[in-house]
């Protein structure tokens, strides 16, 4: 065999690792990736503001009136978010996704929209918490 046609040395089968011998970055659902964000934003770890150019419509708006009473806050550890399932409400462009949030002994219930525009990029486009009416 040439040196030209030399394969790799080690195990059969085995193929290059992520940086530094790390494993490769997944990419996570946009559900999971809002749920996470949102989840930041209204346990006031992050400003509202760090979500302009994620939401779309009245989303924004809601969370403006929603963020400064910080109703994920948690008084102990930091709230975590538990579980995040989505719907595909019959089209690929719309997920609407649930998520429940453990803050300290308790446990949240959010609801949220996510939209994918022209640019093939998601985007929040409403919001909603347990015990907390719909912002119109």
């Amino acid at each position: 065999m040439s040196t030209s046609t030399r394969r790799p040395a080690g195990p059969a089968g085995t193929r290059p690792r992520g940086r530094a011998g790390t494993a490769p970055r997944r990419m996570l659902p946009p559900h999971i990736v809002f749920a996470e964000r949102l989840l930041a934003v209204l346990s006031g770890e992050r400003p509202v503001h760090w979500m302009l150019g994620h939401t779309i419509g009245e989303a924004y708006e809601q969370l403006v009136r929603l963020a400064p009473a910080t109703p994920l806050r948690s008084h102990g550890p930091r709230p975590v978010l538990r579980r995040c399932s989505a719907h595909l409400p019959g089209h690929r462009d719309a997920v609407e996704a649930c998520a429940t949030i453990t803050t300290g002994d308790r446990v949240r219930a959010m609801a949220f929209r996510l939209e994918r525009g022209p640019d093939r990029r998601w985007r929040c486009a409403a919001v909603e918490l347990d015990g907390l009416p719909p912002s119109s």
